[in-house]
């Protein structure tokens, strides 16, 4: 699976804990994130350029896009191309969101390229459900997390002026469109209030992958076994390392430096 930084490691802990005997291989691509600014044609690219390594030098069964800018604007090339399945985070999440609210209107969090892709509109009009839609776009969240700041006053205020158009819309759910932002799941819960629910994609995106390995047969058998874990950033590994373990935990131990052509 990759990402651009450590966001994608709340779908790594819940893909190690739904299915402990697989490995896993994880690219975070801190030398290059973010990537919710940049074009997504550019994101397209370092995509492909991230599957490919992964099955060039992993040889891999199946991809994970634990990012949704990636996701957004990558995952329907990446599907085509790729010669193993490729899952993404949007749909999971979106199918998670429909059968959470209790008013029919939903909202949804995001980067500025995956707000602007149109990604998660999409999704939801898919599902044929009868919702009201409000989305916002949360530029700057990402960059606290990735310094390991999720808790700040700084945080805090930032999160009450980009989230004010969803509390004022009225939502009563809320899924968290980027997986760095369940590491400010607290300080999002204290600005929308405690009657708004959090959808994480996380855990119905490691649903799915198990559901497609059964249906595929390429689940990893085998009771007691616990898979290897190694983790690969294209920036400072040692901050990846201290940053990341604490995110994830103890299996983020081997980390290893990837540089791109």
């Amino acid at each position: 699976m990759f990402d651009s930084g450590f966001g994608g490691l709340t779908v790594a802990r819940a893909l190690i804990d739904l299915l402990p005997a697989e490995d896993l291989v994880y690219v975070g691509d801190t030398g290059r994130y973010p990537y919710g600014p940049r074009p997504l044609d550019e994101v397209r690219e370092f995509a492909l350029e991230i599957a490919g390594h992964l099955v060039a030098n992993h040889d891999v069964k199946l991809i994970v896009v634990a990012c949704n800018t990636a996701s957004a604007a990558a995952l329907t090339e990446l599907q085509e191309t790729m010669p193993i399945p490729v899952v993404g985070v949007i749909e999971p999440g979106v199918r998670s969101l429909v059968s959470a609210t209790r008013s029919g209107h939903i909202g949804v969090i995001g980067t500025v390229g995956t707000i602007g892709s149109g990604a998660y509109q999409s999704a939801v009009e898919r599902t044929g459900a009868a919702v009201t839609l409000s989305c916002a776009a949360c530029p700057g969240f990402v960059e606290f997390v990735e310094r390991g700041d999720t808790d700040s006053d700084q945080v805090h205020v930032l999160a009450e002026r980009l989230l004010a158009p969803l509390c004022d819309a009225g939502i009563d759910t809320l899924l968290l469109g980027c997986t760095h932002y369940p590491f400010l799941a607290r300080t999002i819960t204290d600005v929308m209030g405690r009657d708004v629910v959090l959808v994480d994609s996380a855990d119905e995106t490691a649903f799915r992958i198990r559901e497609l390995l059964a249906e595929l047969g390429l689940e990893r058998a085998g009771e007691g076994r616990f898979g290897h874990h190694v983790f690969e950033s294209s920036g400072d590994v040692e901050i990846f390392r201290r940053l990341g373990r604490n995110m994830l935990g103890p299996e983020l131990d081997d980390v290893r430096s990837v540089a791109w052509t």
